[in-house]
């Protein structure tokens, strides 16, 4: 297998075509030098999920996984708060803790009603390196962010987020290129820069394939299992072996 670094997102095994459909362009939202304009494209990526029932659909897959009555729910990457508010609405005794590695994003979470919430703690948090002792949450949760980080960072995530909770889920876009004919309504729903970014997040995304190297060679004392959820959505459970 190819180093963890040099992975290819559609895994070890991928075809020619699938390498050359992967893509090294960035993402407006990895780009510093335009973080003024990251709100923005967070207001047309939330629109978007609001639009598809995306939110829905995710709130689901937590509370699914989310164990016990009193559940400690940890977000990475949480962006703009929205699937946190919708999960402290959906879950009246719930506690989440709401961060994002975006000082922008912190800044204006702490300023809105999630910083005020009685059941919400916002922090700024490293998904790669929490700062958080094991064990303090009983869920960790990313969504919609797993392509943003490269193999390595995926390895560190997947050790990491079992760690500080035992459980780690992820939700991201499944792999197809079809899903490519969506940009227009990307377009059509935030304009160049969200489109320009769905564009590249669609051939960013991982296959369950390399999530399952990376776990194998990266993360070798985590447990994996994956999985496809319509309309197309990629579901991973991480759960740290010495738990089960």
């Amino acid at each position: 297998m190819e180093p963890l670094a040099a992975l290819p997102r559609g895994g070890p095994r991928a075809s020619r075509l699938d390498r050359w459909f992967e893509t090294d362009a960035v993402e407006y939202l990895d780009l510093p030098a335009i973080r003024h304009r990251h709100a923005t494209i967070h207001r047309a990526l939330d629109r978007f999920h609001r639009l598809s029932r995306g939110y829905r659909a995710f709130t689901r897959l937590v509370l699914r996984a989310a164990p016990g009555p009193h559940p400690r729910i940890l977000e990475l990457g949480a962006g703009g708060g929205r699937l946190a508010t919708e999960l402290l609405r959906a879950h009246p005794t719930a506690r989440l803790t709401v961060s994002d590695v975006d000082p922008g994003c912190v800044a204006r979470l702490r300023a809105g009603p999630l910083g005020r919430h009685p059941r919400a703690t916002v922090r700024r948090l490293d998904a790669t390196a929490i700062d958080a002792p094991d064990r303090s949450h009983d869920l960790a949760v990313l969504v919609a962010a797993l392509h943003h980080l490269d193999p390595v960072q995926v390895a560190a995530l997947l050790r990491e987020g079992t760690r500080v909770a035992g459980r780690l889920l992820l939700v991201d876009g499944w792999r197809h290129p079809g899903y490519l004919a969506l940009v227009p309504l990307a377009l059509l729903l935030g304009g160049p820069a969200h489109a320009h970014d769905f564009a590249v997040s669609v051939r960013r995304v991982y296959a369950p394939a390399a999530l399952h190297a990376i776990a194998e060679h990266g993360a070798a004392g985590v447990a994996l299992r994956t999985g496809f959820r319509p309309p197309g959505y990629l579901v991973a459970l991480a759960t740290a072996r010495t738990s089960q």
